[in-house]
């Protein structure tokens, strides 16, 4: 039984690998992975499918890699100006409720549900909802 659940979950994981380069950073990759897992492979499937689909999602981020320097010129070209923030910029910090202005991230960079601000002279793309850092864009 063991060994068909894990060759499930790895043929799984082969299978899956394209859908997934397509997730949008660790929650679109969890969620995307977790779904096609669970229509492929069932309950297991949904667990390894969430788990490599968060992996995929982690390392190509929110923006695709092909993505980061256009939509960096993009920004760089709006003259957006810099909030002064003393603290270290970095995935994960909660910009203060006030002061910090937020921008539509435009469709064709694909970030949505995303804003994005410049931070010490640094764009970041931040969560709405919690003001938090979820990528810095260089």
């Amino acid at each position: 039984m063991s060994r068909r659940l894990i060759g499930a979950a790895a043929l799984l994981a082969v299978v899956a690998m394209p859908v997934l380069a397509q997730a949008q950073g660790v929650p679109g990759g969890i969620e995307r992975g977790a779904r096609e897992g669970e229509r492929a492979a069932g309950p297991v499937g949904a667990i390894v499918g969430g788990t490599i689909g968060g992996v995929v999602g982690g390392v190509a981020g929110i923006l695709g890699v092909d993505q980061r320097p256009r939509f960096h010129r993009y920004v760089v070209e709006q003259h957006r100006p810099s909030y002064q923030y003393r603290e270290d910029v970095r995935v994960g910090v909660e910009l203060p409720e006030s002061g910090v202005t937020y921008y539509e991230v435009p469709q064709e960079y694909g970030a949505h549900g995303y804003r994005y601000t410049v931070v010490n002279d640094r764009t970041v793309l931040v969560d709405p909802r919690t003001r938090r850092i979820v990528e810095i864009v260089e």
